[in-house]
């Protein structure tokens, strides 16, 4: 597989809480590894079992986000790990495996899996699925999204509350504490112009060493991350004398 490497650009996460939780059930401990180390800075808990009656045990016994499930395992093969687990739970399986031949794909699909990823993967591709599969999973069943945790779209921007993530066309935005709040501030407010004295009280309640620059400094990183032009900012707009605006670039109104 491709080598896995740490995210350059970091999502920060709630130290407190709200992460999501993973279980990996693979006996490639190494890769286990890796994956822990490129998914946890990101706002994953991993946890893994590297046998097939331990991996049921634990995705059966506690509650997961998602299960990251290899096909070879010893003591048990992963098919029938899943189909033991379909029995009882609808737990989001991405199925990861050596074998990617359409007919073990078809088999772990029809068993109930969520997803299939040969371990031919990118880790942007991991990534991408893996959101996509916990995203579907809360959609049917909200339940399953962090306690208290909203998620805010506008256009290709996704923001979710629980584990303090963000992204951007499912691509992680590697965002500072204040530049997250800000960001978070302004989606709830879409549309409407958060003066500059607004957003200060917006995240009063938040200690922050570093905030000794201006609201103006770190607009202007979060654009940069965003990828908008200051000239013609697709997402975050400066209203002249009073502040700034977030507005979706996909509705047919918006005029960069």
């Amino acid at each position: 597989m491709n080598e896995l490497s740490h995210a350059q650009n970091a999502d920060e996460t709630d130290s407190t809480g709200g992460r999501h939780r993973l279980l990996m059930i693979d006996d490639d401990r190494k890769l286990c590894r890796l994956i822990g180390d490129y998914l946890e800075p990101l706002g994953y808990e991993v946890h893994a079992a590297y046998t097939g009656p331990e991996g049921l045990r634990q995705a059966l016994g506690e509650t997961w986000h998602a299960v990251i499930l290899d096909v070879m395992l010893p003591g048990l093969d992963g098919l029938e790990v899943l189909k033991q687990i379909r029995a009882k739970s609808n737990v989001p399986v991405l199925m990861l495996t050596a074998r990617g031949e359409p007919p073990d794909r078809i088999v772990g699909l029809e068993l109930g899996a969520d997803d299939y990823l040969p371990k031919t993967f990118t880790t942007r591709e991991l990534l991408a699925r893996l959101r996509a599969v916990i995203r579907r999973s809360a959609t049917r069943n909200p339940a399953a999204m962090p306690r208290g945790a909203e998620e805010l779209v506008v256009g290709g921007l996704r923001i979710l509350t629980g584990p303090h993530l963000a992204s951007l066309d499912d691509e992680p935005l590697g965002l500072t504490p204040v530049e997250y709040d800000l960001l978070l501030a302004l989606a709830r407010a879409k549309g409407r112009v958060k003066t500059r004295e607004m957003l200060l009280e917006d995240i009063r309640d938040r200690q922050y060493e570093a905030f000794d620059r201006s609201i103006d400094v770190h607009i202007s990183s979060l654009r940069r991350k965003l990828g908008d032009d200051p000239k013609a900012p697709r997402y975050i707009r400066t209203v002249r004398a009073a502040g700034y605006m977030l507005v979706n670039p996909a509705e047919p109104d918006f005029e960069p």
